[in-house]
């Protein structure tokens, strides 16, 4: 009832199923006008590169035109979409970490949509790691497409609650508001281990990669592979250069990672696709002895890190503690208070019981 007799455009991709179909066609059988398909990072159907470009489209099934948000340089869509639309459908699946770019597609979206009137309905979906939080806030001076908000690297967070604080802390352009309503998720606990039915994009493949993704995405700005161009990216880091290791392994060009760093050379790392144990993993949080020990292996000093690693971990003080030899530990105590204090900020917009 909320969608009959409006004029629909739909933010979605290949998580956007409901039992065995898809929203778009479920939709499109309620005999719902959608005018558009809007696509995010990785494309409608979820296999594009990371931050590749995709053209805009139409969907073979429907017809309906698809306008890609990595097509301009905008990231968000043109005035003259919204000024076709009455409401935005949002139906992602996140994977609860802040540098993961769904989260920031939502963001904007509201941004879109505040200043053009139209109204939001946020299908939310549990946070598969929704049972923790840790890591800095964004320090704002490193705002990017990969930090957009001022929370936690993991705000352990659903879209849905997000999109209420957004709102309710004035985090959008100039304090404006969006009209959002939450669709919420039923029999939700932020206790639960949800297993994603779908993979979200196509470098997280399983349930592993997604729980050491807060530890090993931040080899996204070293030379360091973490296994994009394998069967298990996020589950393995390696270097040609990476001295005392038995473990090999050899990126390759494969869908989803078509250019991935260290293309067919064989790296030497450490294998964690099977130790830690899952337990372990989540127990640890953000584990940055990985980076540290593959940052004193190298011995690269600055030419380890590039710009976008603050971009992913969100403050400066991380980079210059690794060079001082800090322990991961120590680095982790700076953060403590913030996730303190972001525990007690998230309060009110908590839509779920947290155990």
């Amino acid at each position: 009832p909320l969608l009959k007799g409006k004029r629909v455009a739909v933010l979605t991709n290949q998580t956007g199923i409901i039992g065995k179909s898809h929203l778009v066609d479920s939709l499109v059988s309620l005999k719902i006008d959608i005018v558009a398909i809007l696509s995010p990072e990785h494309g409608f159907r979820g296999d594009a590169d990371a931050g590749e470009h995709v053209s805009s489209s139409v969907d073979q099934k429907t017809g309906i035109p698809i306008k890609s948000l990595y097509e301009g340089n905008t990231g968000k869509p043109s005035a003259d979409l919204m000024k076709t639309i009455d409401v935005l459908v949002f139906d992602l699946q996140d994977v609860g970490v802040r540098f993961y770019t769904y989260l920031t597609t939502m963001a904007r979206m509201m941004e879109a949509c505040a200043e053009n009137g139209v109204q939001m309905i946020v299908l939310d979906r549990p946070n598969p790691i929704g049972f923790y939080v840790d890591g800095p806030i964004l320090d704002m001076k490193y705002k990017s497409g990969v930090g957009w908000l001022p929370i936690p690297t993991v705000h352990g967070m659903t879209l849905g609650e997000l999109a209420g604080m957004i709102n309710g802390e004035k985090w959008l352009k100039d304090g404006i508001q969006c009209n959002v309503k939450v669709i919420k998720c039923t029999n939700y606990t932020h206790a639960s281990m949800y297993q994603l039915p779908v993979k979200p994009s196509p470098n997280l493949p399983d349930m592993r990669s997604i729980y050491l993704y807060p530890s090993t995405c931040y080899f996204e700005a070293t030379p360091v592979s973490l296994g994009r161009g394998t069967p298990h990216a996020f589950q393995m880091y390696g270097h040609p250069n990476m001295k005392g290791y038995s473990y090999s392994f050899t990126p390759r060009s494969i869908p989803g990672a078509k250019f991935p760093p260290q293309l067919n050379n064989e790296c030497y790392g450490v294998d964690l696709r099977t130790t830690p144990s899952i337990e372990e993993i989540n127990k640890a949080g953000i584990n940055l002895e990985y980076v540290i020990d593959a940052y004193k292996n190298l011995n690269l000093d600055d030419h380890y890190f590039r710009s976008f690693f603050e971009l992913l971990i969100g403050q400066g003080y991380v980079r210059k503690m690794i060079k001082e030899g800090k322990s991961a530990a120590e680095i982790k105590a700076m953060w403590a208070g913030d996730v303190a204090k972001f525990k007690e900020q998230r309060r009110p917009y908590l839509l779920y019981p947290e155990n």
